[in-house]
């Protein structure tokens, strides 16, 4: 029996690497927060670059909450949106140039997000995963959890309820 040759690692490489890329760059919030994302497989880390203005408190110093707030619900959400597009980038159901031009699908909305603070915010890069716990044709549930240097010491953590974008038929 003939198997189809699997596609080249390069090739899968860079079509996740675009489709990444395509929906980072379609939040501007994203960049001007200084978030970035690193992939492993279908995994994401996203990372919070430090930067002053990201301080809240200078005499401490500390990163303002509204600023770790952000940083979780942007990892939630393209990690949701991520995850839901999985395996129509896995199967090349996706124009990576229509993406990279904005033609993505419609992002989920938050419903609500309740974040806890665990710790002060130190003036470093945090990092933070997310997990989509429930995600069905309507609502999706995200839990994401954010550190700095040990990742068993929380910096603040959140839950997330999200409405799926429905396409239009």
């Amino acid at each position: 029996m003939n198997r189809p040759r699997p596609e080249p690692i390069q090739q899968v490489k860079h079509r996740r690497d675009a489709a990444l890329h395509a929906l980072v760059s379609s939040v501007p919030y994203i960049q001007f927060m200084g978030i970035t994302f690193d992939r492993r497989g279908n995994e994401l880390t996203a990372q919070l670059n430090f930067d002053d203005k990201l301080i809240g408190n200078p005499v401490l110093p500390a990163l303002h909450g509204g600023a770790t707030a952000a940083f979780l619900e942007m990892t939630a959400m393209i990690t949701l949106h991520w995850t839901v597009l999985w395996e129509g980038i896995e199967s090349g159901a996706y124009d990576l140039e229509a993406m990279a031009a904005g033609d993505l699908p419609r992002q989920p909305k938050t419903i609500d997000f309740s974040v806890d603070y665990l710790r002060s915010g130190l003036p470093r890069d945090a990092y933070a995963r997310a997990r989509v716990w429930r995600s069905g044709r309507r609502f999706a549930s995200v839990h994401v959890e954010a550190w700095q240097d040990n990742k068993e010491k929380l910096l603040a953590q959140a839950t997330g309820h999200f409405l799926m974008a429905t396409e239009p038929e």
